[in-house]
């Protein structure tokens, strides 16, 4: 990989700057890729001196120094967050610099001063107070990125991956929201992603069913035969290699798995329940239907443990290196 990724601050009051300093001490270990934070310096350095990590803080001018200052020191693009924060109390007044750090992360990475975006978790209600208009990271990112399309959530590990077709609403909501043209988007985009990024020439796509059985023949309900046929009828003639829907309850178990590259699920629990039952720590949140690459880890700010350095890191880690790879597919 020819360039740093570019992770970003997130939320200061939780664990993104300890997993920050994490991070960089495990590359010194060797097997993970340079990067750049976009922080306040002077924030990461005292949080090491308190936790009694011997991590060399050093700001950079640009992104492209980071590749000279990694093996020494954790390069750090200089954004001053302008208030003292203190852990497991997020504040308002961050807000601006918890959103400059995303857009300067983004900037680098469209410039192609970067390879890709990796985002530390954001807390949602504290960008909310400070006048934050966008529902979440994935809104204001396809907004940097002027998307004519709405991004694809996927979340994977080693043993999986699984898109969800809807994803932050109430279950009692799904059905209605459930929509053929929602699965075809969500179908096209993550088949195209995953031959793009990951190098799957012709994904295998196994789309599940919304009720029990799969509808049990329109027993259990209608979905399966009013919404998700017709959706899994146009990706096929589409041309891609799309199967299903399937009863979800036997979905996941370890020879159906090896029929499929990536199954797509119709509602969040759906697909995360699975997933980070196989491997809760080392998940990677990847935005499909970008322009650039973005990964993050897989779980939140963790206020009730931040600035006590038991955070674990492994999420992140394999964020970083998800994003490293895809970075490596998509330059061929």
């Amino acid at each position: 990989m020819a360039k740093p990724l570019a992770l970003t601050m997130g939320e200061p009051a939780g664990i993104g700057g300890e997993l920050t300093l994490q991070a960089w001490r495990e590359a010194q270990r060797g097997k993970l890729p340079t990067f750049f934070v976009v922080d306040d310096a002077s924030r990461l350095a005292r949080l090491a001196e308190r936790l009694n990590w011997q991590v060399d803080v050093r700001e950079i001018d640009a992104p492209e120094q980071a590749e000279e200052v990694f093996p020494d020191a954790l390069p750090v693009w200089p954004l001053a967050v302008g208030e003292e924060v203190t852990p497991g109390k997020p504040d308002a007044a961050t807000a601006n610099s918890v959103i400059a750090s995303i857009e300067h992360a983004v900037s680098a990475v469209r410039t192609k001063r970067a390879a890709a975006v990796v985002t530390n978790p954001i807390q949602k209600s504290a960008l909310a107070a400070g006048g934050f208009s966008h529902p979440g990271h994935t809104e204001f990112l396809a907004a940097l990125d002027e998307a004519s399309h709405p991004p694809v959530m996927m979340l994977a590990i080693d043993e999986l991956k699984v898109v969800p077709v809807t994803i932050h609403m109430p279950l009692r909501k799904v059905a209605d929201q459930l929509t053929t043209a929602a699965i075809v988007h969500a179908g096209t985009v993550t088949a195209e992603a995953l031959t793009r990024d990951f190098g799957i020439a012709s994904p295998r796509i196994a789309v599940s069913g919304l009720n029990p059985h799969a509808g049990e023949g329109g027993l259990l309900g209608q979905e399966e035969h009013a919404v998700i046929e017709p959706a899994i009828e146009a990706l096929a003639e589409k041309g891609y290699n799309v199967t299903g829907p399937f009863a979800a309850d036997s979905l996941f178990h370890e020879s159906a798995r090896r029929t499929y590259d990536v199954a797509l699920c119709m509602y969040h629990d759906q697909a995360l329940i699975p997933l980070k039952t196989l491997d809760y720590h080392n998940g990677v949140n990847v935005t499909l239907g970008l322009s650039f690459i973005r990964t993050s880890p897989d779980h939140g700010t963790a206020l009730d443990i931040a600035g006590r350095g038991t955070a674990d890191p492994r999420s992140l880690l394999a964020a970083l290196r998800t994003a490293a790879r895809m970075a490596e597919q998509r330059s061929h």
